[in-house]
Formats: C-alpha cells, sequence, structure tokens
C-alpha cells in the first residue's frame, strides 16, 4: 500500500526501513474508489489525511453556477492534503478521475511523527512543499501560457510525476481524463482543448487512444511548453 508513497519520498531524502515500516502502520487501506466518485467534501470537516495509493484523483473547486475548477491532479503516492488536519473544514473538494484505491492516516499519529521521527517529518515536508510549486506553475499556466503551452506542459508534468513513482510506460502513461476536465484544468472550452490536440497530434507530438497517452517526442514537446521539471524537484535527466 505504502510503496507509490516510499518512491516519492526517497525523492527527498533517505527513507529508513524503521520509517518504512512507520508508514505502513499509519496508511491503513481503504475500500476501492469507483471512477468519478467524491472522495472529500467541500466544507466537511477532514476526517483523515488521505494517501493515494492507485489510479488518479484531482483536486477541484465548483462554483455557485456549477462550473468547476481542477486545482491538482493526484497520482500514486500522493497525500491528499498533508496539512489538513490543522483546518475545521476542507476548503477544495476531491474526487476520483479512474478507479482509485485510497490509505488513510489518523491526523493524531500523524503529529505524533513530529516529535518521535523529526527527520521523516522533514522528508514528509519536503513533498508537500513540492505540491505548492506545483500549485504556482499551474497559476502561470492559466495566466501565461498559450492553449497549446498549457496542455503539453501538463501532460510533461504527468509524465515525470508517474515516472518518479514508477507508473509510467516509456514515454507514455494512462491518462484518465476527458476533454472536459482538461478544459476544467486549463481554462480552456471544450472546443478549444479538441482543436489544442488535434494539433498537438498533427505536429507528431502525441498520441491519445483509450486513455492512454503516448509522448510521441518528448524533447520538442518540452520545448514547447517551456518546459523545467526543477519545481518537481527532478533532475531534467529524467526527461530523457
Amino acid at each position: 500500500m505504502t510503496a507509490p508513497l516510499i518512491r516519492k519520498l526517497e525523492r527527498f531524502g533517505a527513507v529508513s526501513a524503521e520509517d518504512r515500516g512507520i508508514l505502513t502502520r499509519l496508511c491503513v487501506p481503504g475500500d476501492p474508489v469507483g471512477p468519478r466518485t467524491e472522495i472529500a467534501r467541500e466544507g466537511e470537516p477532514p476526517d483523515g489525511v488521505f494517501v493515494l495509493v492507485e489510479g488518479m484523483a484531482c483536486r477541484y473547486k465548483l462554483r455557485a453556477d456549477g462550473t468547476r475548477q481542477i486545482l491538482a491532479y493526484l497520482v500514486p503516492g500522493d497525500f491528499c492534503d498533508l496539512d489538513i488536519g490543522l483546518l475545521d473544514r476542507r476548503d477544495h473538494a476531491i474526487a476520483s478521475l479512474s478507479a482509485c484505491r485510497i490509505a488513510r492516516m489518523d491526523p493524531a499519529s500523524l503529529g505524533d511523527l513530529v516529535s518521535q521521527q523529526p527527520r521523516l517529518v522533514t522528508t514528509l515536508r519536503r513533498a508537500n512543499l513540492v505540491d505548492d510549486a506545483t500549485l504556482r506553475e499551474w497559476l502561470v499556466n492559466l495566466g501565461s501560457r498559450s492553449a497549446i503551452e498549457r496542455i503539453a506542459h501538463l501532460f510533461l508534468e504527468l509524465l515525470m510525476r508517474l515516472r518518479a513513482v514508477g507508473l509510467a510506460r516509456g514515454d507514455g502513461y494512462d491518462l484518465p481524463v476527458s476533454q472536459l476536465d482538461l478544459a476544467d484544468t486549463t481554462g480552456l472550452s471544450t472546443v478549444h482543448v479538441n482543436r489544442t490536440l488535434q494539433e498537438l497530434k498533427r505536429q507528431g507530438l502525441i498520441e491519445l487512444r483509450s486513455r492512454i497517452l503516448m509522448i510521441r517526442n518528448v524533447q520538442r514537446l518540452t520545448s514547447l511548453a517551456g518546459f523545467d521539471p526543477r519545481y518537481l524537484s527532478l533532475s531534467s535527466t529524467m526527461l530523457r
């Protein structure tokens, strides 16, 4: 259950056998979650810290008129808000995009780590800081990049994140998102998303079939998007 989490944390510091045991004890396996299922509702009191073990999920907010803004994609090894136990209410919702498995960590037990395992806590905090850096990069995406740059950047980010936890297949990966999801992520209309995907295919940069994305030319797509993986605390060699 903790394998993707441990792979992710090893990017930020050494994870000892003792640390692995602690994380295994803290992560209580949950029931499988079907695709397009709400995991946590905005405004509700948090009932634990969730770790995504399998599948893909997203953070999002809904406006009063029902429009949705996707704030982040969650891949295996990601926390669904490490510090949520400090809040009285969730300020956003979390939903699965594909079938998922989720583990739950009790906030009180997680808090005990601060005094008992400070080095492990530092590693967890460093992973959390990358989530913050990713959100800032998404703001740049929405505010400064063209449509084709936004989607290209997102596809490369997911490739890097999935490679880091051993879940990419070469230059491809499962992408269980619809064009509506991409629209709600990038601030574009579904028509604009469709045209942009067609242009990326026309240029020979991607292939998208049956919810599997293959990036056909990583270097060219990287140049097009102006993608720099340093905000993910990953080496640029992972793009090769």
